[in-house]
């Protein structure tokens, strides 16, 4: 059999269902191999960083690995986005290029290039991949496919890349004589300091969660019923946000540099913080790492040993386990202990009722336009929705006020944090479960960068609702510049030369309802109520003015005084308070 028609059939195998990318001259025989396999679909993207993101999108929703493939050089240059945004936030996906002939291909000559539109894939992308490899021999093709995946969905998951020359792809092979991958035995990673880990844990006196995106995937129920079990308190990190019921009522909020004010307070009064799968990165710490939980304990679970070596918090007792193992070995512990953390929850309760994001609005932002779209969004999404969130301000605007309800996902980027993300991740997800209703909430910013996943929306009747949040500007750099540079805002409003396009215009082109929001109709029934039933449609909502988010972390304050800075006497009294108070 023709190689490709194997490569098709192997990913049929593993259940993959959809595979996203653009054509081109040096994978036309594996786009022709994928469209001959009647239970796997090819999705045409328009661009390549689309089909690279959307298989991110596949992968989170579906619990497999996403795939996604493209041409040789700019085909292949153009995924490395999503390459590397897939690397960053530790999701599985096989990415294939096509490369040309190998009697074209250069090797080791001091060339820059032999073959035309020949490039070095393996090389550009091998630091943002867990496995990077370019097959010049097609007996390898199933030993090189079973080892890639095998990399990319055991222990810290994360992007590989195959690289299969055009003549490779054309090869006849047997496929009865392949080699397979002999998968190495997993490794046990055994607690071994568990009697103090528990000793510790169990004589808090008061403790708190904080989930990262680790605990993605993870055993949820059995996270769920441990958290409830104690009343422990809960904070969440950017990408730990959705894994639990956020009406829980120990929920505390958001931590870090745009967390929940009262989450972000939380901390110092803790005596020992347990991290599950979060880097504890500066983002959620803030700059200033020496003042982060100066007096008490952390219990750091991560599944990458590196991520815990190389830490610059020092206070940390390091676990290099999954959460779910963690999670199981807390479930057989404890045993009847009854642990009273009433007086605690209630002493959190109280920051919560103060210091909460509906307050933060109400008493720190000017211009409330864009939190009142948000607020909007609580009373009208439902159990099981999805929200994508793209990068800037509407990533923090949605952060911060969004109250997610049971089984709701809330999707977005951490580490990379690429523009035009939203539209791309939502279209993986609605390929993998068509049923879901998503949410894709963009800057204007964004929305432009990604706009031709629009004609996916449209010709696949996809179930993508795109809010547009637009403010005619790139709000996040904006803030920056009224911070920094006087109110000089080049490249960042129309009159520095940034410009948005007309919004119902491109719903016209790319036949999608079009509905037009402000501050001002925000409450009309019906037109909420079109919204809702839409399948598929863009909501520009129009905001006015500067805008900014609250609160947020200035690099020069310790975590729990992010700005606009409460008075001090303020502050020093709820920071004083006991909580046995």
């Amino acid at each position: 059999m023709k190689l490709s028609d194997f490569v098709a059939s192997y990913l049929e195998s593993k259940g993959i269902r959809v595979i996203y990318g653009y054509i081109g001259g040096m994978i036309t025989h594996l786009v022709d191999s994928i469209t001959s396999n009647t239970q796997v679909r090819f999705v045409q993207t328009y661009h390549e960083q689309t089909a690279a993101i959307a298989a991110e999108g596949y992968a989170l929703e579906s619990g497999k690995f996403g795939v996604a493939i493209s041409t040789s050089g700019p085909g292949a240059t153009n995924m490395i986005t999503g390459i590397a945004d897939a690397y960053f936030g530790s999701i599985p996906v096989l990415y294939i290029t096509g490369q040309v002939n190998t009697y074209e291909y250069k090797y080791d000559k001091p060339l820059r290039q032999q073959g035309f539109q020949e490039t070095d894939i393996v090389r550009i992308v091998t630091p943002i991949t867990k496995y990077a490899k370019f097959i010049d021999c097609a007996e390898d093709i199933k030993y090189e496919l079973d080892k890639a995946l095998n990399i990319a969905l055991t222990g810290r998951k994360g992007p590989v890349l195959l690289d299969l020359p055009m003549d490779i792809q054309r090869a006849e092979i047997d496929s009865n004589k392949l080699r397979g991958y002999e998968i190495p035995g997993l490794s046990t990673n055994i607690i071994k300091n568990w009697d103090e880990i528990e000793e510790i844990i169990f004589t808090a006196k008061r403790p708190l969660l904080l989930l990262g995106a680790g605990c993605n995937g993870c055993d949820v129920d059995l996270l769920e019923q441990i958290i409830y079990k104690y009343q422990w308190p809960v904070v969440t990190s950017l990408l730990g946000r959705g894994i639990i019921n956020e009406n829980y009522k120990n929920y505390i909020g958001m931590l870090g540099a745009y967390g929940h004010r009262c989450a972000n307070m939380s901390i110092p009064k803790t005596d020992v913080l347990i991290v599950l799968g979060s880097r504890l990165d500066t983002r959620q710490t803030g700059a200033m790492i020496d003042a982060f939980l100066q007096t008490g304990r952390i219990i750091h679970v991560d599944i990458d040993e590196l991520e815990l070596d190389n830490h610059r918090l020092k206070n940390r007792i390091s676990v290099l386990c999954s959460v779910d193992d963690f999670i199981n070995k807390l479930a057989s512990s404890g045993g009847t202990r009854t642990i009273d953390y009433s007086l605690w929850n209630k002493y959190l309760g109280k920051l919560k009722e103060k210091y909460n994001q509906d307050e933060e609005i109400e008493r720190f932002v000017a211009n409330k336009a864009p939190y009142r779209f948000m607020q909007c969004m609580n009373t009208i999404m439902k159990e099981d929705d999805t929200v994508c969130v793209d990068i800037g301000q509407n990533q923090m605007w949605a952060a911060q006020t969004l109250k997610l309800k049971s089984k709701q996902s809330f999707i977005t980027s951490g580490g990379l944090a690429p523009m035009g993300f939203s539209m791309p991740v939502a279209i993986g997800c609605a390929f993998a479960n068509p049923n879901k209703t998503i949410y894709s909430i963009n800057g204007d910013g964004g929305f432009h960068m990604a706009s031709q996943s629009l004609m996916l929306i449209s010709q696949y009747n996809l179930p993508i609702k795109v809010i547009v949040m637009n403010n005619h500007s790139l709000g996040m750099i904006t803030q920056f510049q009224h911070l920094y540079f006087n109110d000089k805002m080049p490249a960042t409003t129309l009159y520095g030369g940034y410009c948005v396009p007309q919004i119902e215009q491109i719903a016209k082109a790319y036949s999608l309802k079009y509905f037009k929001l402000d501050e001002k109709n925000i409450t009309d029934a019906a037109l909420l109520e079109a919204i809702t039933v839409s399948r598929n449609c863009i909501v520009e909502y129009v905001i006015e003015g500067l805008t900014s988010v609250s609160p947020k972390l200035e690099f020069d304050k310790p975590i729990s005084r992010p700005t606009p800075l409460l008075p001090l006497e303020e502050y020093e009294m709820y920071m004083k308070i006991d909580d046995r108070d």
